[in-house]
């Protein structure tokens, strides 16, 4: 019986360094998957990484592109606007010059002319008959309606009358 026990103890103790052993490989084996997953984990999170970092170029290149077409079409629209401008000025201080001399020349009309504020009957218009009487009629009603509305100044008075005139007598 000790024989039995003692080769029992045997197998268990030959049980038990196979236990081992294969425990020892089970755990090399377990190390082994876990440095793997890390790698392939590595290996996934890298390919990520990289995929993004491409998007972003290819994104950043885009908007550089854009960025420097924008500026162009600003400075290009900036110098039209510059050169609009120009001519502009120059035609405002073409307009400024013209309106200075409108006024001096509507400042002499004026200071000769004492418009009436009064409603004053506008003579008939003149056909042209030939009849003396009827010229001398009608200038005689211009010159009456000159003095009522206070205009003296002759440019004023031929511009004035000239809008009396109809049909042939305009064309003198």
């Amino acid at each position: 019986m000790l024989s039995a026990i003692e080769e029992r103890v045997g197998k268990l103790k030959e049980s038990m360094e196979d236990a081992k052993v294969s425990n020892n490989a089970l755990g090399e084996s377990i190390e082994d998957l876990r440095e793997q997953s890390r790698d392939f984990v590595t290996m996934c999170l890298t390919f990520q990484r990289d995929s993004v970092q491409k998007l972003l170029d290819s994104q950043r290149k885009k908007l550089t592109e854009r960025n420097n077409a924008l500026k162009a079409m600003m400075m290009a629209l900036k110098e039209e606007t510059m050169a609009t401008m120009r001519v502009l000025s120059t035609i405002i201080e073409e307009l400024e010059g013209e309106l200075a001399l409108c006024r001096v020349a509507v400042g002499k009309g004026v200071a000769n002319a004492t418009l009436s504020n009064e409603d004053v009957p506008k003579p008939k218009n003149f056909v042209g008959t030939r009849f003396a009487r009827d010229v001398d009629n009608f200038l005689w009603k211009m010159k009456n309606y000159f003095r009522a509305k206070g205009i003296v100044d002759d440019a004023v008075k031929v511009n004035t009358a000239s809008m009396f005139l109809t049909d042939i007598a305009l064309l003198w």
